[in-house]
């Protein structure tokens, strides 16, 4: 289950660095603010099944997002499998108790959100974690497997965003929680910081703000991943892309080239050739030039994403070569 930035882009680029640490940035305050009141404000079951369109996909869908992981339920009047697939996913949405929202949007009134999505047929069934975009399932699936991909969205929600879902109350009364402004936390300001030097192009300012922001609390899972990507565009920056590619062609041992090349393969996109490429290296090496290697490999992990299944097999694929 790969989270993508709604732009369907798979570059890594400065928009998405920066789309992902506002997506993170959200969460975190919502999940703040939740403590500090002892809890989101409680939604009735009713709550927990809505009707999208493109008018309101901002707000209904990619803002709430930051707090609750909202599944997208794609249909339409005529799709019979959609009449099949819908009930259990209202259905599962109740019993879930606030861990999800589902969000039904009809593709025949809103054609431009089935376009967005690059839905092919229907039913279709995405989700959208803390402003991510993930592809879910198409057909009418059955019950035991729309449990396991939930189940999955649920984990990846709550361990990679911090996103634990809504309070439902049985006796709240239907419309939705109060709507409340999000404190500022204790790093805020840093980490706009970041992303104001990333605007800029100021990579440099961008990982010195992060840099300030560890220094003081070393977990920060923003600041982390900020970190990794600001340095992987600074790295890149002033490289000749033609240059490296034929360099690393024609030396294959040149640790330095491979480390370069890779870094390129990683923001050009091609993340499997990133990978593919340093564990090669790392089976050629030995000592200091095999470290050097499995550090970059472990620092282009974090860029991507732990829960992502590219690292987990390119780890798998580590761990063979260097035992």
């Amino acid at each position: 289950m790969q989270p993508r930035n709604m732009s369907m882009s798979g570059v890594v680029d400065l928009a998405a660095v920066k789309a992902a640490q506002e997506a993170r940035a959200k969460a975190e305050q919502a999940r703040a603010e939740a403590a500090r009141q002892g809890g989101a404000g409680a939604v009735s079951p009713a709550d927990l099944v809505i009707d999208v369109d493109e008018a309101g996909f901002e707000s209904d869908v990619l803002q709430r997002s930051a707090e609750v992981p909202v599944v997208i339920d794609f249909w339409a009047e005529w799709c019979q499998p959609c009449k099949q697939l819908s009930p259990v996913l209202e259905r599962l949405a109740v019993e879930y108790n606030g861990r999800f929202l589902l969000a039904k949007i009809d593709v025949d009134a809103n054609q431009m959100l089935m376009q967005q999505f690059g839905v092919q047929g229907i039913p279709a069934v995405f989700a959208v974690v803390a402003g991510q975009a993930l592809p879910l399932f198409q057909g009418a699936a059955g019950e035991e497997q729309i449990r396991q991909t939930l189940d999955q969205l649920v984990q990846v929600a709550e361990q990679r965003f911090g996103l634990t879902g809504l309070t439902v109350d049985p006796d709240a009364e239907p419309g939705g929680a109060p709507v409340r402004e999000m404190p500022a936390g204790p790093y805020d300001a840093l980490l706009e910081a970041a992303v104001q030097a990333l605007d800029a192009g100021d990579l440099g300012g961008a990982v010195q703000a992060y840099k300030n922001v560890l220094s003081d609390d070393p977990g920060n899972t923003e600041a982390k991943l900020g970190l990794a990507q600001a340095e992987l565009l600074q790295r890149v920056q002033d490289m000749d892309p033609q240059q490296v590619r034929r360099n690393a062609a024609e030396k294959p041992a040149d640790v330095e080239t491979q480390i370069a090349a890779a870094d390129l393969d990683l923001v050009g996109g091609h993340v499997e050739d990133a990978f593919g490429r340093l564990i090669e290296t790392v089976q050629r090496t030995v000592g200091d030039d095999r470290d050097a290697v499995r550090r970059r490999l472990l620092e282009l992990f974090e860029v991507v994403g732990s829960e992502d299944p590219r690292v987990i097999g390119a780890r798998r694929a580590l761990a063979r070569a260097l035992f």
